[in-house]
């Protein structure tokens, strides 16, 4: 399904014709996957960055799209957890998929969305979600091929693995032995320590040292003038990191978190404590926007961000990183 809605940039969902597999089935290639070995789960939870527990306000005053839930402020209370310092990046997912043998959703399918300015001629690729043109419908693209036939993730292998659903996130952990960051976690790890402000590094949205993120400078979605230095994606470790080590904890790819979508509990007196969102629900949470991400249409690159898709959805723009428990 697409979620068309006001300031709609990361487009993804069904094929137009509404043509996905059951959900069921990807839900259980992705929990099949052989587990990697001693030695390599060891290395890689040795990898993540240590975020202390405590309490902080989640959310954001005032939002700007009703729609995104991320209003009004609550106090949260998260345990100590583990997290990546960076998305996995296209190195990183090509050898979970050597010694796996996995195949993606868009690979099974044999189809995902191309942001039109990425192709080299968008007319070959007419078709698009309702509403939103910039987003093509590109037979054969996937993480390994993110354009689509004759391009390749070997030409950018310190950049994050994208055109990847919640389903080739769960697979990737499932082999890893580690797991998605729950969104109250997600959110403390990229306030970097900081309270109540906008981004990770402050409330400025280009700090006086320079651009700190990777998001769209120019007319949405017609020119990027990319005076951030990047047009499409930026390695995964670009840009200075936040006050935890972290890195691209806004901007470059949505990330994709545990929790479902849905209603937030009501503000109270009592902090929640390790809250996990809803126990069910109809799409995934995806946190910190994309370089596609722009004033002008689509500011969702503040820490509080957060928008959602279909778990089945996939895109030349999102992504995901890990997490484990401390």
């Amino acid at each position: 399904m697409i979620h068309k809605s006001e300031g709609r940039c990361c487009g993804g969902g069904r094929k137009p014709d509404g043509m996905r597999k059951d959900d069921a089935s990807y839900m259980a290639a992705a929990l099949a996957v052989p587990r990697a070995a001693p030695e390599t789960r060891q290395d890689l939870s040795a990898a993540l960055v240590s975020i202390p527990g405590g309490h902080f306000e989640m959310g954001t005053r005032v939002s700007r799209y009703a729609q995104d839930l991320d209003s009004p402020r609550r106090k949260v209370k998260v345990s100590g957890f583990r997290i990546a310092d960076a998305t996995v990046s296209n190195a990183e997912y090509a050898r979970f998929v050597a010694e796996t043998g996995y195949r993606t959703v868009s690979e099974v399918e044999g189809w995902s969305y191309v942001f039109h300015l990425q192709l080299a001629d968008p007319t070959l690729w007419p078709e698009h979600p309702p509403g939103l043109p910039w987003w093509r419908l590109v037979l054969g693209a996937s993480w390994a091929q993110p354009e689509g036939p004759g391009s390749s993730w070997e030409d950018r292998a310190d950049h994050p693995a994208v055109h990847l659903t919640w389903f080739d996130a769960l697979a990737y952990v499932t082999w890893a032995g580690l797991r998605l960051p729950r969104e109250a976690e997600w959110e403390r790890a990229a306030r970097g320590g900081l309270v109540n402000k906008k981004f990770p590094w402050g409330n400025k949205l280009v700090p006086e040292s320079g651009f700190a993120m990777n998001t769209w400078q120019g007319d949405f979605p017609h020119e990027n003038s990319a005076e951030d230095g990047y047009i499409g994606t930026a390695p995964v470790r670009s840009y200075a990191p936040n006050g935890y080590g972290l890195y691209n904890m806004t901007g470059n790819v949505w990330e994709w978190v545990q929790d479902f979508y849905g209603p937030r509990p009501a503000p109270s007196r009592l902090p929640e404590k390790d809250p996990t969102g809803p126990e069910a629900g109809s799409a995934r949470i995806q946190r910190g926007g994309s370089f596609l991400c722009h004033v002008s249409y689509c500011d969702r690159y503040h820490v509080h961000s957060r928008t959602r898709n279909d778990a089945n959805s996939s895109t030349a723009n999102c992504g995901f990183r890990v997490a484990s428990d401390a």
